[in-house]
């Protein structure tokens, strides 16, 4: 612009600035897309963003038409110009402006104090430049609305023949910026028609931003699709499943091309910055228009949570100049939402969650037999549901695929739900093949003794896997507790899992109305101790299993104990049970006395007195029991009856190959996603 011309004048209010410029845009690559969009209007072939970290800069440089300095005033400088009254489109490359209402420049401020403009056409060079805080305070000097006169700047620095160049200065957010790789990826998510195939090449940093810049398309495991997305398709390397719908969004008013999805894990869905990719985003005129339509859907499964698309949506947007209904644009001001009472809205959710319902269905499908495949790749998860019959295989199969409709992407939790479907199947057989007995003639024994056998068979399955969980227990136990620990843990535990003592006491029997009177015997016995006796008693407790009664005493760990001491106690125990059992005409059932100590008895180590003391104690069916060497004791019980019972323990293996099973590796690339999840 030469020194002789008029001015560049940008008239604006106080009141403008504040909500349509600085409080409009709420992050950078919102305000970038702005710039973008402008450039796509202005019929460029490449737009190239270059964030100078350094200078604290952002330069954004297209080879678009440019402008006249007169275009400047009534166009760019013009707040509120109604860009499709005046150019209408479609443009002379035949695309049809995203741009409307004249405010995208103003969204400059949200994140720049000072805005370079250096722009060429014809020929007719012009650069100017505005600052934030002169622009507020000429509109205070003229009362809150003002005109506003850009700072003539050179045009010595322009060499480029045609477009313009905006270069942001003194960044408002510099911190929201992020790498040039995050920059890349949100432009790319804020754009369907950049490419080689649209004519519109961006480029960050020097890079060329392209779809798979968006960083989800190799994570889509199931896809439906409206219109033709064969480019979408060769970018998901991770497909299964796809359905073309195109037929199944039909509509006189709206026309809807794109894609819906879903993950594979949730945490796909997660990227490194932090978004969050579980939405539907809603294109209009190859641009973002309303980034997650989701949200409007209350009602929703979990396989949402799995959810992801791309939507463009033809009929949003139709004002392209006068003489149209200039209603017909169902954008909010800031571009970035679709207005909800619009009659075209209501019907793109409408069309939307018909989608919906049907991809819940087809999703929960798909997991199945995913799941069911997954599970069947473990060899002896495979030959146990082979072993089964046709029918039941069948009811197995689809068992175990259910599970995966249930989001847990850990791979160890997978494997739990497995092991636990197939115990759960197993109990399933039984109460099946129980109810087949009522439907078996009088006369048929043979089917009825083949249901027993079966019986039979599940039953030992299931109880050895109680066996293998009890022996762990132990294992773990003994493996992990120091001694101090052991104890307490013994304490807690052991009145209420009478099985580390013995594996025939599996569980307690109703005995509360006799745990009272027992516990006014303890009271009694416990009148006759002397104060060392007492402090010498852990905790004492009553158990009635197996069909006899058991009465367990924890003495001290570090407390030694005569066997006058614990004659004494015996006596009484002995005769006050037999007293509460002759009063309820039950004195033939037994009484067992367990004494659970931390040392050995006084007279223990004396020649013949562990012997004596053992022979004594038999006399009142008492019997004593050591700390460290309880657990010994059970897993030693344990594995006996394992070896006596010779229990095959098919499920066993079956649970053992599930833990020990490896699924194949995953790519490179998914293994640094689920990290950045």
């Amino acid at each position: 612009m030469s020194a002789g011309q008029d001015p560049f004048r940008l008239t604006i209010s106080l009141n403008v600035l504040e909500h349509l410029g600085i409080n409009l845009y709420s992050n950078v690559p919102a305000v970038l897309s702005e710039i973008v969009a402008n450039a796509w209007d202005a019929d460029a072939s490449e737009v190239r963003v270059t964030w100078d970290r350094a200078a604290g800069t952002i330069v954004i440089q297209d080879d678009g038409v440019g402008m006249t300095p007169s275009e400047i005033n009534e166009r760019f400088l013009s707040v509120g110009y109604r860009r499709r009254d005046g150019q209408p489109g479609p443009t002379p490359k035949g695309r049809h402006p995203m741009g409307r209402k004249g405010i995208g420049k103003l969204s400059l401020f949200s994140i720049a104090n000072a805005v370079r403009i250096e722009t060429i056409k014809g020929g007719i060079k012009s650069a100017f430049r505005m600052k934030l805080s002169e622009i507020r305070e000429q509109i205070l000097k003229e009362e809150g609305s003002g005109t506003y006169e850009p700072t003539i700047l050179s045009v010595d620095g322009i060499d480029f023949p045609h477009g313009t160049k905006i270069t942001l200065g003194e960044l408002r957010r510099r911190q929201t910026i992020g790498t040039t790789r995050a920059l890349k990826k949100r432009v790319a998510r804020r754009f369907s028609i950049i490419g080689e195939k649209h004519g519109f090449r961006v480029y960050v940093d020097g890079d060329e931003v392209t779809p798979s810049d968006r960083d989800y398309y190799d994570k889509i495991r199931y896809m439906w699709t409206y219109g033709d997305q064969q480019d979408v398709i060769a970018l998901c390397s991770t497909v299964e499943k796809e359905e073309d719908r195109t037929d199944c969004v039909e509509s006189e008013r709206i026309t809807i091309t794109g894609w819906l999805a879903t993950v594979g894990k949730v945490g796909y869905l997660k990227d490194e910055e932090g978004d969050n990719l579980n939405r539907i985003a809603i294109f209009v005129r190859g641009k973002l228009a309303q980034e997650d339509i989701l949200t409007d859907f209350a009602e929703r499964g979990v396989y949402a949570s799995y959810l992801i698309g791309e939507l463009r949506v033809d009929g949003l947007d139709e004002y392209d100049g006068p003489g149209t209904n200039e209603d017909d644009d169902a954008a909010t001001s800031s571009r970035q939402k679709i207005v909800e009472d619009d009659d075209r809205y209501r019907e793109l959710r409408k069309i939307i969650g018909k989608e919906l319902k049907h991809i819940q269905n087809r999703w929960a499908d798909h997991r199945s037999e995913e799941g069911s495949k997954k599970a069947l790749e473990i060899p002896e998860v495979k030959d146990w549901v082979d072993e089964l019959k046709p029918n039941t295989r069948k009811k197995a199969k689809k068992w175990l695929g259910k599970l995966n409709r249930i989001r847990i992407d850990e791979v160890d939790e997978q494997k739990q739900l497995i092991k636990h479907a197939v115990l759960a199947f197993e109990f399933y057989r039984i109460n099946e093949n129980l109810e087949k007995l009522n439907n078996i003639a009088d006369d048929n024994l043979q089917a009825t003794l083949d249901i027993f056998e079966d019986l039979d068979i599940l039953e030992l399955n299931l109880y050895g896997q109680i066996v293998h969980q009890r022996i762990q227990v132990i294992r773990t136990l003994q493996e992990k507790v120091d001694k101090n620990a052991l104890e307490r843990v013994i304490q807690e535990y052991l009145f209420d899992h009478l099985w580390l003592l013995d594996p025939s006491w599996e569980r307690t029997e109703g005995t509360e109305l006799m745990e009272k009177r027992v516990d006014k015997l303890f009271e009694d016995v416990d009148a006759s101790l002397t104060n060392e006796e007492k402090r010498g008693r852990l905790d004492i407790a009553y158990r009635k299993t197996a069909g006899q009664h058991v009465i367990i005493e924890l003495k001290r760990p570090e407390r030694v104990v005569s066997i006058s001491e614990i004659i004494k106690q015996l006596e009484k125990y002995t005769s006050g049970m037999l007293k509460l059992l002759r009063a309820q005409g039950a004195t033939n059932e037994p009484v067992e006395i367990v004494l659970l100590l931390g040392k050995e008895p006084a007279e223990w180590a004396s020649e013949d007195g562990k012997d004596r003391m053992i022979r004594t104690l038999s006399t009142y069916n008492a019997r004593i029991v050591f700390y460290d060497q309880l657990l010994k004791d059970a897993y030693s019980a344990y594995a006996d009856y394992m070896e006596k019972k010779q229990i095959a323990d098919r499920l066993g293996e079956v649970m053992r190959a599930i833990d020990d099973y490896a699924p194949p590796a995953e790519t490179e690339a998914t293994d640094r996603d689920e990290a950045a999840a």
